[in-house]
């Protein structure tokens, strides 16, 4: 199977996975991620969502999960950016985050592709030293 094809395949997988690192924005709209202190907050759920999507990828024995955690890292780049330009006007009165700046966009994708690359190449490593 081909990366196309696998990605084809995958689509939900990615979009789950996106949809999964929601969480910490999330945590940190609410509040929530408070109690545990920042930056330790944001970092710590990052290493958990992480985990997540290495022990996700693995269990399903993803063929190739470094394009597959990629879509993930874009899909919840999307979701970020559009949460953040719903949320934002109702919370602050005024559109604020990566929809104001092109190069914050930009940024905020790059990140997330990224984040999922590291990820991938993580679960590529484990699953051969198996």
């Amino acid at each position: 199977m081909n990366a196309k094809e696998l990605v084809k395949a995958n689509w939900p997988l990615m979009i789950g996975l996106g949809a999964l690192a929601l969480i910490r924005p999330v945590l940190k709209i609410t509040g929530a991620i408070e109690y545990i202190g920042q930056p330790f907050g944001s970092i710590l759920m990052t290493i958990l969502i992480s985990l997540a999507w290495l022990t996700i990828v693995l269990v399903r024995k993803v063929p190739n999960p470094i394009p597959i955690l990629i879509g993930a890292g874009l899909s919840y780049a999307l979701f970020a950016i559009l949460l953040s330009g719903i949320l934002s006007p109702i919370l602050d009165g005024k559109l604020e985050g990566p929809l104001t700046n092109p190069l914050a966009l930009v940024s905020v994708f790059a990140t997330n592709a990224i984040w999922g690359l590291l990820i991938g190449g993580m679960a590529n490593a484990i699953r051969r030293n198996k």
